[in-house]
């Protein structure tokens, strides 16, 4: 069983900046023996989409609205996963939440709000 809590959301105008962090806990060999962590976001009327994500190798990817804008990254001392949003639009408002997948399971935390507006 793995625990999932993110925070850092809130409001912030167009252009700015913010870093999602998201706390994993119930693993007892640490967060670097999660085979993949991954960072969404789903906006009112909209499907949950796929922002970074970050293999236990160290691969990394984000999806190509935010590549250039957004980094994925992960503590392992702190079995923290970060996710640093710079220039920020309107349209990355949403509810950003952390996902992690073992091998048996796939985990979701509560999600976080993030609100970008002037």
């Amino acid at each position: 069983q793995v625990r999932l809590v993110e925070s850092g959301g809130g409001l912030v105008q167009p252009g700015g900046s913010l870093r999602l962090s998201c706390a994993a806990s119930g693993r007892p060999s640490g967060l670097n023996t999660i085979p993949y962590m991954a960072w969404y976001r789903q906006a009112p009327g909209n499907e949950r989409e796929l922002v970074a994500d970050s293999t236990s190798d160290g691969v990394t990817n984000c999806a190509d609205s935010v590549k250039g804008r957004f980094t994925i990254s992960k503590d392992n001392a702190k079995n923290t996963v970060y996710l640093q949003m710079n220039s920020l639009k309107p349209e990355d408002t949403a509810v950003y939440y952390c996902y992690a997948r073992t091998m048996v399971s796939g985990y979701w935390g509560q999600g976080t709000q993030v609100t970008v507006s002037s």
